[in-house]
């Protein structure tokens, strides 16, 4: 079921020709473990240079339609491309530019952490050999693992083993970057570094795909977003459109909020008061029956009502994808 504020959620064939190049793009992807359907029929583009924040409960489908996306698992129908290429058949030739942290990372457990990434860096074909001692050494500084290099894997936390997998997607500079659920067991400083380096990546013109159920983190870091339910894409588009397009009403800061309410239902409009967060004035809300906010501005002036800010309401990402995931059940 696509919700009614779903934006792009059916994306026309051939997304170039909206003049928007893509880094990934599926088309029908459909994907069936036995009676189960694990991704039902997804259309989705991926611009190249966007970081898109993947969202949807356990079980949604968010991995399973990555893994396609990546040539790893084949779809039952449908079809997937990476950096312009078909996959998986020709999935070796995009490969080599994107870095992926998938399912969490599989290292030797016997091995230190500069050893793994020694090992990984050696299957990649844009590396030289001489090259792979200071990509390795500059990858596990980037992800702060410099001081653990040398301990073994088997000795690594959760959040050290993901942030090892982590350097292996960032040996070298990729076009794409797909990750998987990459705060998985990261204390909230290792937390705020993956949110630098996806900041970082961005800046530098690559695209990245992140899967994550940290709402906040997503709403930080991403422009564009997809949520899945139940295998389905229910929304995808623009951050910044599908929040205000999931808003509605004007919020008015006031501290004489019980005569800013009688002046504005005396109007017939909508109007309460708005719920409260710590540090913020009292405010009303008028809903969209209402005038327009010059005419309401107005009208609040003139009853001797002291507004201090008008704004459009605006919803955050958690409020929007409890809506959505819960309008597709």
């Amino acid at each position: 079921m696509t919700s009614g504020i779903s934006v792009d959620a059916a994306p026309a064939p051939a997304g170039a020709a909206s003049g928007v190049p893509l880094a990934a793009r599926a088309i029908g992807l459909h994907k069936v473990f036995g009676r189960t359907v694990a991704v039902d029929g997804i259309d989705l583009d991926v611009p190249a240079g966007s970081v898109l924040g993947m969202l949807g409960p356990n079980g949604s489908g968010k991995t399973t339609l990555i893994r396609m996306l990546l040539g790893l698992t084949r779809p039952t129908a449908g079809t997937a491309e990476l950096l312009g290429q078909p996959v998986p058949e020709r999935a070796a030739a995009a490969l080599p530019h994107v870095g992926a942290l998938v399912e969490g990372p599989g290292f030797h457990p016997f091995l230190s952490g500069r050893e793994n990434l020694r090992r990984v860096a050696a299957t990649e074909p844009l590396l030289a050999t001489r090259e792979i001692p200071g990509a390795v050494g500059t990858a596990l500084e980037r992800v702060g693992l410099a001081g653990a290099a040398d301990r073994r894997f088997r000795g690594y936390s959760l959040g050290m083993k993901q942030r090892l997998g982590l350097a292996a997607a960032l040996l070298l500079p990729r076009r794409l970057v797909v990750l998987d659920e990459p705060t998985n067991g990261l204390d909230p400083a290792g937390t705020r570094d993956v949110r630098q380096i996806i900041a970082e990546l961005h800046a530098g013109g690559a695209t990245v795909i992140v899967s994550s159920h940290l709402l906040a983190e997503v709403e930080a870091t991403c422009t564009h977003v997809a949520v899945l339910q139940s295998g389905s894409l229910v929304a995808t588009g623009e951050l910044a459109t599908l929040l205000e397009a999931g808003a509605g009403g004007l919020v008015v800061a006031t501290p004489d909020v019980d005569l800013a309410l009688r002046t504005l239902r005396d109007t017939g409009a909508t109007a309460y008061r708005a719920e409260r967060r710590a540090g913020e004035e009292p405010a009303v809300v008028v809903g969209d029956d209402g005038p327009p906010a010059p005419e309401v501005i107005a009208l609040l002036v003139r009853a001797g009502v002291a507004v201090h800010e008008a704004r459009r309401s605006r919803t955050n990402l958690e409020d929007l994808f409890a809506r959505l995931t819960e309008e597709a059940s």
